[in-house]
């Protein structure tokens, strides 16, 4: 899974060959076909994977969150920034390569938004009176600017976003509960 991560940030996904992946993982070409049916199964077990760590990560985070709803936000969205800071190949496979690498990819990276979506409405205040898709407003959003601080080789800085990030995911919601 590291090995596709690692080399779809070299190259990306399209010139990522089997050849390339059993080389980088160290494993024989008849493992690899033993595992997986091909390069896009591996891609997609990767993405998956990923995306469940994170995932896992920021429910922990919130669950872990002492105090009002806006601190199991900052708690979720610290864990994110975290991630993509700790592991820039494998945010790039799944924000900049999963969008484009095959059709069942990007129904993947829409799933994972659909997932960070609905953290992030179970997080914040219900009966806002907001538009019903604030959520996914909020996540699309966030996904972007990482999209575009990942193309520009810039994930250690994921963290230093978190001010701005926050206020950004809050500001719907002012006048709403405590703020």
């Amino acid at each position: 899974m590291t090995a596709m991560a690692d080399l779809c940030a070299e190259q990306g996904y399209e010139a990522t060959k089997i050849a390339d992946l059993v080389r980088r993982a160290g494993v024989a070409r008849k493992t690899l076909y033993d595992n997986f049916d091909g390069k896009e199964e591996v891609f997609l077990a990767a993405f998956d994977g990923a995306i469940d760590e994170v995932v896992e990560r920021m429910e922990d985070a919130c669950e872990g969150a002492e105090g009002e709803w806006i601190d199991r936000v900052a708690a979720g969205l610290r864990a994110f920034l975290l991630f993509v800071a700790e592991n820039p190949n494998t945010a790039r496979m799944c924000i900049i390569e999963a969008v484009s690498a095959t059709p069942a990819a990007s129904d993947r990276y829409d799933e994972a938004l659909q997932r960070f979506v609905e953290l992030l409405r179970r997080s914040t205040p219900a009966e806002t009176g907001l538009p019903a898709t604030i959520e996914d407003t909020l996540v699309g959003g966030v996904a972007w600017i990482l999209h575009q601080l990942i193309r520009r080789g810039e994930t250690e800085r994921a963290v230093d976003l978190m001010p701005e990030l926050l206020g950004f995911l809050l500001s719907p919601y002012q006048g709403v509960g405590k703020l």
